[in-house]
């Protein structure tokens, strides 16, 4: 009964493992294009207000003009957005979507004065209530890693191309 269990089980992980290498990576790809076609989708539509909070952007953004970050941050968000939903260039995709999410995050989401960690904690937020609100920032953040780090997954055109090339290039 016990063999029976565990055969079963070790059944149920393989199962798993396999469908997560297709399914799991297509999750992260789904929601975080999503999250930001929806932003660049709001700035496509809005009016630019990053003029007021240009002097809180990083360097070297803070030397760009407040059109330009616009710009930059829209079509990053829109163009990385389907590139990574579709799974092609992911890895350069995830990693310029990380630059976007550091810069609002400094301009917009980190708190303005904090002297302690439990100051700080309290910005891990998705409202401002006065200490940041940088949680859904990490949040993206923490989606975006697994992609750069372990690309799109076999459902991608990524993969599709890499075994397309490695069939060409073993001929």
């Amino acid at each position: 009964m016990q063999l029976t269990l565990s055969r079963a089980t070790q059944t149920v992980h393989e199962a798993l493992d396999r469908a997560g290498s297709w399914i799991a990576p297509l999750t992260l790809r789904v929601f975080i294009a999503w999250e930001f076609f929806e932003s660049g989708l709001e700035k496509w539509n809005g009016e630019n207000w990053f003029a007021d909070i240009q002097d809180a952007f990083p360097f070297p953004f803070n030397h760009l003009s407040a059109n330009l970050n616009w710009e930059l941050s829209m079509w990053a968000e829109l163009i990385c957005a389907l590139a990574i939903l579709v799974g092609l260039g992911t890895r350069l995709s995830a990693i310029s979507l990380m630059v976007v999410t550091v810069v609002a995050t400094a301009a917009v989401h980190w708190p303005a004065d904090w002297s302690t960690l439990s100051e700080l904690a309290q910005g891990y937020a998705i409202t401002n209530k006065g200490h940041g609100n940088f949680k859904l920032p990490l949040i993206y953040l923490a989606t975006l890693v697994p992609l750069l780090l372990c690309g799109p997954g076999k459902l991608s055109l990524d993969a599709l191309l890499q075994r397309l090339f490695w069939k060409r290039n073993n001929r």
